[in-house]
């Protein structure tokens, strides 16, 4: 019981601090509106040529507004000393980054939900087209924040150059863009197949982010 109401505390804490820095979450998605807007502007309103690369335009958006939320993984608690206590509290250091997988996930990720329809509409992509780019988003972007959460343990001694945490997620996420947007315009008989990839890839970081996240936060504090 103690572990459920810590369980609870942290996810709670989360949300708290999720509507405090409700600025952050708007400012991702009005970063990646205006990223649509400007190949929009930059392309011209070509229809055929969207169709091609609408969809990696919204995946190389998604990916680059996860960068955007590195820091706010693990640098704050683990600034104040919360990310110890936690631990003090009974919990396991992967458990924690399990929590905070879910909880940024639903601050972070989720309202691309709204946003994605709107970018396809604004780049022509067919109704078709825009079911298969929130199927693949429902499976990508846990994985995106799974890369986020790597990228930001690993960055917790480093105070000079956080762009190595950018480039490590967009090392990372290059399988997943690939079958992201490939299934796009891949044939009918290997859409599942292809879903069905990305669905190991998910399943796949889901199981080795808790032990990697830890890991590193385990190193950070031994040095601190």
């Amino acid at each position: 019981m103690q572990t459920i109401n810590s369980i609870l505390a942290i996810f709670y804490k989360e949300c708290k601090i999720a509507f405090r820095i409700f600025y952050d979450v708007l400012t991702i998605i009005l970063f990646f509106l205006l990223g649509i807007f400007i190949f929009v502007f930059s392309v011209g309103p070509n229809k055929e040529i969207f169709s091609q690369i609408g969809v990696g335009i919204i995946w190389a958006l998604l990916l680059l507004s996860t960068n955007l939320s590195i820091k706010r993984f693990y640098q704050d608690d683990y600034n104040d000393g919360n990310i110890f206590l936690l631990h003090m509290s009974g919990l396991s250091f992967e458990l924690i980054v399990l929590i905070k997988l879910i909880a940024l996930w639903f601050f972070f990720q989720l309202p691309f939900i709204i946003v994605i329809p709107i970018a396809c509409l604004i780049l022509g992509i067919g109704t078709e087209d825009i079911y298969l780019i929130l199927i693949t988003f429902f499976l990508g972007s846990p994985v995106l924040t799974s890369l986020a959460s790597i990228s930001g343990s690993m960055n917790l001694l480093n105070n000079k150059n956080f762009a190595v945490g950018s480039v490590i997620i967009m090392v990372l996420s290059i399988p997943l863009i690939i079958f992201s947007t490939g299934i796009i315009n891949a044939p009918p008989e290997l859409i599942k197949p292809q879903l069905g990839i990305l669905g190991g890839i998910l399943l796949f970081f889901l199981a080795l982010t808790p032990w990697v996240s830890a890991g590193c936060i385990k190193i950070a504090l031994k040095y601190n």
